[in-house]
This record gives structure tokens, sequence and C-alpha cells, in this order.
């Protein structure tokens, strides 16, 4: 019966991240929020609080955010078999376009609607990290944690007024992060 239940949560893992990443347009900040409406809505596989880390631990690993976000889901649910699935379901559908799109790249590149579509598609991922932007730093707000804030905007302050380069941001609010986390499970002691 526990085989059962594991084999149907790998499948849905299977077909879920295939389907996001089959029909996610614009990168991986746009997976963020389609993985957060699958895992965290629609199946509660994860919490919000968990979706916060799971996008900070994606974007400071090496590699696409959409794989690096299937594998600690995956992780998750099934421990390495499922972040195994994850990363096959995620890496599939890309493959699979890029190597259709390179058999026809001189077709695709020349032709006038394929690129209005594209550009089209441009505003479109616009829009879509600028919501994800949204909603990830209303949860810091709602949060109220003082500290958190601070890094919101020291990080923000730092990027856009000070051209810090993004890795040196993401490393020093990861090392920020483990402090916190060593400090808090020290109070706790």
């Amino acid at each position: 019966m526990k085989q059962e239940k594991r084999s149907r949560i790998l499948l849905r893992l299977f077909l879920s991240t295939l389907s996001l990443s089959a029909f996610t347009f614009g990168g991986g900040y746009v997976i963020v929020t389609l993985l957060k409406k699958k895992f965290v809505d629609e199946y509660h596989w994860i919490e919000e609080a968990e979706m916060l880390d799971l996008v900070a631990i994606a974007q400071s690993s090496p590699g696409a955010i959409a794989v690096n976000g299937a594998i600690v889901v995956g992780y998750k649910l099934a421990g390495m078999i499922g972040a195994i699935v994850a990363i096959i379901a995620t890496i599939i559908p890309p493959l699979v376009i890029i190597s259709v799109i390179s058999v026809f790249y001189t077709a695709f590149r020349d032709n006038f609607l394929v690129s209005k579509l594209l550009q089209g598609m441009q505003a479109g991922v616009g829009a879509v990290i600028a919501s994800v932007v949204w909603q990830m730093g209303a949860d810091v707000v709602r949060s109220k944690s003082t500290a958190s804030l601070l890094i919101m905007a020291a990080a923000f302050a730092a990027t856009c007024f000070f051209g810090v380069n993004v890795v040196v941001v993401v490393l020093v609010c990861a090392a920020l992060g483990v402090v916190r986390t060593l400090l808090h499970r020290k109070e706790d002691l």
C-alpha cells in the first residue's frame, strides 16, 4: 500500500513538473509562480514559507531555477528518487524544444509571426516576474520581521542604486541567513 502511494506521488510529481516545464515561457522566475500555485496552493505538498526557502535555494544554487526548485520539491516528497524524477521531468521539454528549434532555426529566425510572438511573450514574462516579486515582497512585509525587511531593502538598494553584483548580494544574504539561523538555534537551546 505504501509503495502504491509513493508510486502515485512520483507519477503526479513527474506529470506536474513535466507540464510546468513544457508550458512555461520566460525562464526560471516565471516558473516560481507556477510552482507555488501547483505545489503550495493546489497539492499542498509544501507550505508558503517552504516555498520562499525553495526559491532562495534555487536562486543561490548553480543551474536553472526550474530544475533546482523541482529537485527540492522532489526530494522533500520522495527522497533521492523524487529528486531524480523531478529533474528528468523538468529537463525533457526544454531538451525536446531546443532540439526541434535547432533543426529548424533558420526558418524560425526569419519568420515574421514567430518573431512577433516571441516579442509578445517578453511582455508577458515581465508581468509574471513583477507578480512574483510583488507576492514574495508582500510575504516578507507581512512577516513583520524587522531583520528581513532590512535585508530586503538593503539588497534592493545595493543592486539598484549602487550597482553591486547580484552574486555578491546573494552570497551576503546567504551568509546572513546562516548567521540568523545559528543565532535562533542558540536561543532555542
